[in-house]
């Protein structure tokens, strides 16, 4: 907590001063960033007092010393941009090397028609998911009304809790969100839903074909690449390290969403165009263990970020 850090405050400010990066200007102590073309950051406010520059400071030194990281990473919203980019400045001149990077998000906001609790439109967290659990067990019961109402329950919250997360990760970090139910919970689209839904799917083939085949050993078979579209399916699963990679790199959960839904796509086309039960023996464990394939890379990017992904909807 930033408590844990008072003893260093009045620290952090000699050593400013000892290097003569710090002067007084109108009774506050600050540091000019001039030369990083950056405004003015003041240290010690006018009455004495320390405030998150100062803080962030002693945080900073306190974790190269105790942890030596390589790489410090700070994760707030667009409007921390400025303080950051004088936190940074101020480090660097005290000869800090640490790689410090700030990963800035757009807000998420809601539509005044679709929700909307007092004037404003904002609402509690606790409220949106609540409503999503409602919404995603109303999507649930269409799409199978005879299932077990504790199961439909809690298929209808992974599905909601999903489908909020998602609709937040699967966009560029550093845009604007605007949240809307439809897509949120549209089976049909770039959704949590729809790759849950892709994921359920692949469960049921792997269920028929235990059912048909009782006797049948997938293992027993290699996965052959016969089809164009199962070359296709197969290089997209082959992808799926280097996405996660890039995603991490660059911050951006967005990416493996983007590759999670274009992997879904590839597999409702290869599903709708080629015959898996009623291919031959051989052709037709090497298509079932194919989809075995695509849904465990379903199942852990979506675990990845944060989403559950039920075997039946």
């Amino acid at each position: 907590g930033e408590s844990y850090y008072n003893d260093r405050l009045q620290g952090v400010v000699d050593l400013l001063i000892s290097k003569g990066m710090a002067k007084v200007s109108e009774g506050a102590l600050v540091v000019f960033l001039e030369e990083e073309k950056l405004p003015v950051a003041i240290v010690r406010k006018t009455d004495g007092g320390f405030n998150y520059m100062t803080t962030d400071l002693a945080t900073i030194i306190s974790r190269v010393e105790e942890f030596k990281p390589t790489k410090i990473l700070y994760l707030t919203d667009e409007r921390q941009q400025l303080h950051f980019n004088q936190l940074f400045a101020i480090a660097r001149r005290l000869g800090i090397n640490v790689a410090l990077e700030h990963s800035w998000f757009g807000l998420m906001r809601l539509p005044d028609a679709v929700i909307s609790t007092r004037k404003g439109g904002a609402i509690r967290l606790e409220k949106l998911l609540e409503e999503a659990e409602e919404r995603a067990l109303a999507v649930v019961l269409e799409q199978n009304p005879e299932i077990d109402p504790v199961r439909g329950q809690s298929v209808a919250r992974a599905v909601g809790m999903g489908a909020v997360k998602y609709a937040d990760l699967s966009q560029n970090p550093q845009s604007e969100v605007v949240f809307t139910w439809d897509k949120a919970l549209a089976l049909n689209g770039n959704s949590a839903p729809y790759l849950q839904y892709a994921y359920a799917r692949i469960s049921s083939v792997r269920d028929k074909y235990s059912e048909r085949f009782p006797d049948g050993k997938l293992d027993a078979h290699p996965i052959r690449i016969i089809d164009p579209l199962e070359k296709g399916l197969a290089l997209r699963v082959a992808r799926f390290p280097e996405t996660l990679i890039r995603a991490v790199d660059n911050c951006k959960p967005s990416t493996l969403a983007d590759y999670l839904f274009d992997l879904a796509q590839a597999y409702s086309s290869y599903y709708q165009n080629v015959p898996f039960l009623k291919a031959a023996e051989g052709v037709r464990e090497s298509r079932v263990r194919l989809c075995g394939t695509v849904a465990q890379v379903l199942c852990k990017g979506l675990e990845l970020l944060g989403i559950d992904a039920p075997e039946r909807i």
